[in-house]
């Protein structure tokens, strides 16, 4: 327990700052719940961060009683004197006011964009805990339409900056993607009209800060442009997807300043990235890696071979996955940042795919490829840790692309229905159909709750390996049941390749098999619901 409790507060961490630049903090901090109270002095609210697993009802249970002893039922804001009185006989080990704290938290602007990380401006747009009268946790929430209250929004609600960005997607998809589809498809390959269109548009590398050139924006937008592409193109959105949730979070959350200067400008420029981890011997048990780094002086020689690594056939850089100390397992694997032009590597022939054609999938050689120690990425030893901790996010991209995918094969549909007609009246009145249509509709709209809860959860910081895995399962599974029922609807029609329905078809398969199958989903779902009722008891 003692390293979940270091794990969950690694975001703060004690600094001598500058107090005329930083805000000054009174912080209380109790082990045995494992939770941290914060009071701002120049804004005084209440911050509530509790550990990150899935007990939260029964800490916040817990906490309520320390409020509650300590005469804390009040929807008041408490002045830092008052607050620090309250607690003075509760079990809570407070320090003194004032101590001064950096928190590693997302600062916004008032617009809601992402700050650099440099940036001393600490306007933060997070979610707000307090506690009321009646002893309820209410949260806050900047709220787009209505100002701060304490109401909820529906997920699908979206900020009016939000909308704005999905109809500059949806345009370009619909102008520039849509009339090259088929071609694409039939050569597999994307035109790089489409690939730079994806940059001059600024969907790529969109969490990228203004520092690095890029527009500071959220997850949660890269997910609303993975969902758009995929409505007219999954295979454009596979790209957009492997750049934006896997290569480019990675290097913002581990690189040296150096290394962010050098990949981060052109990740929103015009450079495309890709995540080489997979081998022919390494898919969902994906550390058994046979590539190996060996060092040799201050350079590392990497030898061995990636299989089905997306992008690849357009990558200008990649984040390589090789075991550079075999002697120890899977803790070995180590992760190293590679121009795809560097000596010794060499890029395979593409693979001719069921689906997502376009998507460049290919192996990836590497034949003495010499790196000097600087391309490591993070700690030595750590890449299992960071593979794992980037493909639960991108987890959430892929739901994005299967919930795309369907919504954008039942469009497609509905209209023929309508227009189509047998025995006398439009196939879409016969209510065995309208029935069928009524299920689909309501599992895609469910597929799109689970993507967007667990992108609103990761990017508020919350535990969201349970929800990532279920938006992925069950809007591949959404798509694979839109899909062929919308082939069936159709007819002839949905068989062959003059109208798009068949290529959804062919499409969705691959949202049962990359960044995770089905089973492996299930197997990750089962295990935190057993370690959540087993700590119940």
């Amino acid at each position: 327990m003692k390293g979940e409790i270091e794990q969950a507060f690694t975001f703060l961490k004690y600094q001598e700052l500058d107090s005329a630049k930083h805000y000054q903090t009174v912080l209380f901090f109790d082990t045995n719940l494992m939770s941290i109270l914060i009071f701002q002095k120049l804004e005084p609210v209440v911050e509530l961060f509790l550990s990150k697993d899935y007990l939260l009802e029964m800490h916040v249970s817990r906490l309520l009683t320390i409020f509650q002893v300590s005469r804390v039922a009040s929807f008041d804001i408490y002045p830092t004197t008052e607050l620090k009185s309250a607690f003075e006989n509760s079990p809570i080990v407070h320090l003194p006011v004032g101590a001064q704290f950096q928190l590693n938290v997302v600062p916004r602007d008032a617009r809601g964009r992402r700050l650099a990380p440099a940036s001393n401006s600490i306007n933060f747009r997070l979610h707000r805990t307090l506690v009321n009268a009646q002893g309820n946790i209410v949260s806050i929430w900047d709220n787009p339409y209505q100002g701060d209250d304490v109401t909820s929004y529906p997920l699908q609600v979206l900020s009016e900056q939000e909308n704005s960005f999905v109809n500059t997607v949806r345009r370009f998809a619909t102008d520039v993607i849509k009339p090259v589809v088929r071609e694409m498809d039939a050569k597999f390959e994307m035109t790089e009209a489409v690939i730079k269109g994806c940059f001059d548009n600024g969907l790529m590398g969109v969490e990228i800060p203004e520092k690095y050139g890029g527009p500071g924006s959220t997850f949660f937008d890269a997910v609303l442009i993975i969902e758009e592409l995929a409505k007219v193109d999954p295979s454009v959105s596979a790209m957009v997807d492997v750049h934006n949730t896997l290569f480019v979070p990675l290097i913002l959350q581990l690189g040296t300043e150096e290394q962010k200067q050098k990949y981060l400008p052109k990740s929103v420029t015009g450079s495309v990235g890709s995540f080489a981890l997979s081998e022919v011997s390494a898919g969902s048990d994906a550390f058994s890696l046979k590539t190996v780094a060996k060092k040799d002086g201050d350079d590392f020689v990497i030898n061995g071979s990636k299989m089905w690594i997306t992008n690849s056939g357009h990558a200008e850089s990649l984040l390589l996955f090789a075991n550079a100390d075999v002697s120890k397992g899977y803790k070995g694997i180590t992760c190293f940042m590679l121009d795809i032009k560097t000596k010794g590597l060499t890029v395979g022939k593409k693979e001719d795919k069921l689906g997502i054609r376009a998507s460049s999938t290919c192996p990836i050689h590497f034949d003495n490829v010499r790196v000097h120690k600087s391309a490591i990425l993070g700690e030595f030893g750590k890449g299992y840790k960071y593979a794992i901790e980037c493909l639960n996010a991108g987890r959430i991209g892929i739901g994005a692309q299967m919930l795309g995918l369907a919504d954008g094969c039942f469009n497609e549909t509905i209209p023929y229905l309508q227009q189509r007609e047998q025995f006398g009246q439009r196939i879409i009145d016969f209510q065995g159909l309208q029935h069928q249509i009524a299920q689909i509709r309501t599992e895609i709209e469910a597929a799109r709750l689970l993507v967007y809860n667990a992108a609103r959860m990761k990017e508020q910081g919350l535990p969201f390996v349970r929800e990532a895995a279920m938006a992925k399962l069950y809007a591949s599974q959404v798509a694979t049941n839109t899909t062929s029922k919308c082939v069936e609807w159709l007819g002839g029609v949905g068989f062959t390749k003059d109208f798009p329905v068949e290529k959804y078809y062919r499409d969705c398969k691959i949202g049962t098999i990359y960044e995770g199958t089905s089973n492996i989903q299930l197997n990750t779902i089962a295990k935190l619901i057993d370690i959540e009722f087993e700590n119940r008891t």
